[in-house]
């Protein structure tokens, strides 16, 4: 039996999931939690032979999460389920130590079948994801700017460009206005932005709303 936690900061993702799992008789949720200090919490408790991790949640999370978790539980598979289609998401989440990488929009029988490989320690990546890495390593594939920024700052980005202040920002994501401020500095010198306006001009163009 596969003792899983979900953490996922939507109440209505965590029911569906477990609905999901609840079908599945090798696999029993034993945990969840919607940000990450409740999931490092969590943790400490023992008793989990698979992390389930949403990369966007309140406070710490991506890659940064991730690689706490493996710098504290080196032997915990940790397989992300992110809306993020994107090949430097995945890379980062890998690269921090992430076991596997699947989008949310693939069907459950793929998610069930990643599940089942990295908790018996294997490894996984979205297949769609796995071909755009593959051209992007024989340099085939499309480069973007954004490659630069780290996932905090995508995030924040993303934000700014469907309209959100930067206090709605600090709020969401349960980090101080300041800090706000600063990965919107940050992220605005790297790609030589100089309002918002040129934000949302260049999520729209690459699809990031």
């Amino acid at each position: 039996m596969i003792k899983l936690m979900i953490a996922d900061d939507h109440a209505i993702m965590r029911e569906g999931l477990k609905q999901l799992f609840a079908l599945a008789s090798d696999l029993c949720v034993v945990a969840e939690a919607e940000n990450g200090v409740l999931l490092l919490e969590r943790l400490r408790q023992g008793g989990i032979d698979l992390l389930l991790l949403d990369m966007s949640m309140p406070g710490i999370c991506g890659d940064d999460l991730v690689a706490r978790i493996r710098a504290h539980y080196p032997q915990l598979p940790i397989l992300v389920l992110s809306m993020h289609n994107e090949v430097q998401i995945a890379q980062r989440a890998l690269r921090s130590g992430a076991s596997g990488y699947l989008t949310k929009d693939r069907d459950p029988e793929t998610l069930l079948a990643a599940m089942r490989r990295v908790a018996a320690g294997g490894r996984y990546i979205d297949a769609g994801l796995a071909e755009q890495m593959a051209f992007a390593a024989s340099g085939l594939g499309p480069s973007n700017e954004h490659d630069a920024l780290t996932d905090r700052e995508l995030q924040v980005l993303r934000l700014l460009a469907r309209g959100l202040s930067v206090s709605s920002i600090a709020t969401e994501l349960v980090i101080s206005h300041k800090t706000v401020s600063t990965h919107k500095a940050r992220l605005m010198e790297k790609m030589g932005f100089l309002s918002t306006a040129d934000i949302v001009r260049y999520a729209m163009s690459k699809q990031l709303l």
